[in-house]
């Protein structure tokens, strides 16, 4: 998907491997709108380093509802309408908001009260933003911290009057289902587009690691990222973060975090737990020959895979029934995971299929 490409943000591509932890990105251009094929975080403005890295200490410790009691939001439910995205866009535009850093800027949306969430790459490098509500009234937030190896931040902010967006939480997706995206791309304020959601559980190689994602052809651009991707209830479904793109802007291929994924990176960071990467242990590559999938070419002592019986020249072909045809996918769907979650791995081993149950374990930090 992104083989002989030019990625916009990063100077070189970062390979990621599942035995090693993400490695830092290397410098981004000063610019977003530079003519190369790649894929494109949707910041509009120039990116900065971030101030919290995975494994560190959010900087709050503040108790966030559980995910039953998120799922009651204020915002109303959408009824059945001839103009769906319209519904949409009226149930869910008061809880947008445009964040400026001073160097860039970007969307988010008020997930409870006093909280906005957004992306990472958004307000990376800076402590506090400017956010600007739907009503037009502005206010100093502070960056409450960040989660670059997921692309997910927040920033507390008097949210007072403004509702809360619905979150589609624990929501099965389908493919082809109505998406529509609401956020700022280009700094035009209270945006919306929209299309389907063109995929699910897509593994996706970006700047800082490999995730899974919604994808979308719901148009998305430069200042797009950190906004909402809703479906035809009106409820969040993924926060919008980045694109595949020949021109710098959208070109039908767009990629958000599922909300309930994002959700929890959230909570552990206004509640202050430390974000953990779930870990196997292997290094692999791409198959080669007649079957597709990640190759397991060394194993690393003491971990997840090596403790679960896997073995160098193993083929995994899919995780949890999700299929896996690189060593990238392998890794999105390990991330995809929290340490200690039990997963079913489809392996091939000396031309035989076989299963492996493996308990996931834990990123290690360095």
């Amino acid at each position: 998907m992104i083989n002989d490409e030019t990625r916009i943000n990063s100077d070189e591509p970062i390979e990621v491997v599942v035995e090693v932890a993400p490695t830092p990105p290397p410098r981004r251009p000063s610019s977003l709108m530079a003519l190369l094929v790649g894929l494109v975080l949707l910041l509009g403005g120039v990116g900065l380093g971030w101030f919290l890295s995975e494994g560190d200490e959010p900087s709050a410790a503040t108790t966030q509802p559980t995910i039953a009691q998120a799922a009651e939001a204020t915002t109303p439910t959408v009824e059945a309408t001839d103009e769906p995205v319209a519904a949409v866009a009226e149930a869910l535009l008061p809880s947008m908001v445009h964040i400026s850093t001073g160097s860039g800027l970007g969307s988010g949306f008020v997930y409870e009260d006093g909280y906005v969430l957004t992306a990472a790459h958004v307000v990376e490098g800076s402590n506090s933003v400017s956010v600007r509500f739907a009503n037009g009234s502005q206010s100093e937030g502070t960056v409450v911290g960040t989660d670059p190896a997921h692309d997910i931040a927040v920033v507390s902010v008097d949210t007072e009057g403004i509702p809360v967006a619905q979150l589609a939480l624990d929501v099965e997706l389908q493919v082809g289902q109505l998406a529509v995206a609401l956020g700022s791309p280009w700094g035009l304020d209270q945006t919306v587009t929209s299309g389907v959601v063109s995929a699910v559980n897509r593994p996706v190689l970006d700047f800082n690691s490999a995730q899974v994602l919604i994808q979308t052809d719901a148009p998305i651009n430069p200042g797009n990222s950190g906004g909402a991707l809703a479906d035809r209830d009106g409820r969040v479904i993924g926060v919008n973060i980045e694109i595949i793109t020949v021109t710098g802007s959208n070109s039908g291929v767009g990629f958000a975090v599922p909300i309930s994924n994002a959700y929890e990176f959230a909570s552990n960071i206004v509640a202050g737990t430390p974000i953990e990467t779930a870990y196997l242990g292997v290094t692999g590559d791409d198959a080669t020959g007649a079957q597709s999938g990640a190759v397991i070419t060394e194993l690393v002592p003491g971990s997840a895979a090596g403790a679960a019986g896997l073995v160098v020249g193993d083929i995994v072909t899919a995780v949890d029934t999700l299929a896996v045809f690189s060593i990238s996918d392998l890794a999105a769907r390990v991330r995809s995971y929290l340490p200690g979650d039990e997963v079913i791995l489809d392996v091939i081993r000396n031309g035989e299929a076989i299963t492996v149950r493996v308990t996931l374990g834990t990123l290690p930090e360095g």
